[in-house]
């Protein structure tokens, strides 16, 4: 294992060519591009051998892995904000084909007003769409999570596509030490790719048939399970990860000083980084705080969420994300889950991030402070300051 100083999205191209896909389908998006480009090159020098295919959109992108993966191959494609929603016909018939197909997402604002900087509102407005979606927090986490992913999008009772999201430019653009495995260490890891579910002329069915009310209900209820699932696969990969790579994680969730916290905030990506500074620092101080970061929305966590937050006085969720007219979609999700363990405790919803705005540690201090007044609440941050675009 050797250590290199890599971006997030060069890390997890890293990732990716351990992981060796068959068919690599690329069509090139800020901030995405830097991970199709090092593949690219990647396959050019040899060190990957893939067919590496340039497509004409992003609706192509996926289309062409969708192919690749019902003939059986490891496929591989990458897409950001407006091409994720252009991708959006298509994401259901990977789901609902059952095609185990990898996609990053690097996390960018969606139009209008045209933005190329990072929120979450891309991905999060995707989540019905039946692919496993994850959230990395740092450079290390990305390549790690190129290779678990295929691990637990190819495991038989899964079965299901796989959507790796990083923070646009905040984790995609910035360089970290990164630990890159040996080709070795990957094969022991990441068996080669074997399936039933795809087009054979030796063995002729059919894929992505219509049918009528009753089997398509069937088949609905068949892709939910296989979601679900993910929740057991994602431990069995962390747990056969750790023992070849010797880096842990912890499941769907990453709990940080939850045990005997009276004050937690929820949130995901590379601000949980930012957040566990904040919560070290008024640690010192005495003050009980914590984090829960989501490391998978889908599957969600309900129940690591209500074991993890069951001795809280109040909770805050923070989130790069608003579903117009109602509130945070993350929020949303985190209230069905303490809804479903019966807790009543209070939560308040913290917008940030739009448009790639800067959260600054001031503002998570003063999150946790205001859960000390045990109110629910709904609240953008940097509105009604200077340089809030809503003054003169």
């Amino acid at each position: 294992m050797a250590k290199q100083f890599l971006s997030g999205n060069e890390a997890f191209a890293y990732g990716i060519r351990l992981a060796r896909p068959h068919v690599i389908s690329a069509y090139p998006i800020t901030p995405q591009t830097i991970v199709v480009e090092a593949l690219s090159e990647m396959v050019e020098d040899g060190s990957l051998e893939s067919e590496f295919i340039h497509v004409e959109s992003e609706h192509s992108a996926l289309s062409c892995a969708i192919g690749a993966s019902a003939v059986g191959a490891r496929t591989f494609t990458a897409t950001s904000s407006q091409g994720l929603l252009y991708m959006a016909e298509c994401l259901t018939y990977a789901s609902g084909g059952r095609f185990p197909i990898v996609m990053m997402n690097a996390n960018r604002s969606t139009a209008l007003p045209w933005n190329i900087y990072g929120d979450q509102r891309d991905s999060l407005s995707q989540l019905d769409c039946g692919w496993i979606q994850a959230y990395a927090k740092n450079a290390q986490e990305s390549l790690d999570l190129a290779l678990m992913s295929y691990y637990i999008a190819e495991h038989k009772d899964v079965s299901t596509p796989f959507m790796a999201n990083l923070d646009g430019f905040v984790l995609t653009h910035t360089y970290e030490v990164v630990e890159v495995p040996t080709k070795e260490q990957a094969d022991e890891f990441l068996p080669a790719y074997e399936t039933d579910n795809k087009l054979d002329l030796s063995n002729p069915r059919n894929l992505a048939f219509s049918v009528g009310p009753d089997l398509n209900t069937a088949f609905k209820y068949k892709e939910h399970i296989g979601l679900l699932s993910a929740k057991e696969v994602i431990v069995e990969a962390e747990s056969k990860f750790s023992k070849i790579f010797g880096r842990t994680y912890t499941g769907l969730t990453e709990n940080y000083y939850t045990d005997d916290a009276e004050y937690i905030l929820i949130t995901l990506g590379s601000i949980a980084g930012l957040v566990e500074e904040t919560v070290d620092k008024l640690r010192a101080k005495g003050e009980k705080v914590g984090l829960i970061r989501l490391r998978y929305i889908r599957p969600f966590p309900n129940e690591e969420i209500a074991k993890g937050v069951k001795h809280a006085k109040a909770i805050a969720v923070l989130e790069k994300d608003i579903s117009f007219g109602n509130e945070g979609t993350v929020y949303t999700n985190v209230n069905s889950a303490l809804h479903k363990s019966g807790l009543s405790v209070p939560t308040s919803n913290y917008i940030g991030g739009l448009g790639g705005k800067n959260i600054s540690e001031s503002e998570i201090e003063g999150i946790f402070k205001e859960l000390k007044q045990e109110n629910s609440k709904i609240k953008f941050l940097g509105i009604g300051g200077e340089g809030d675009g809503f003054n003169g």
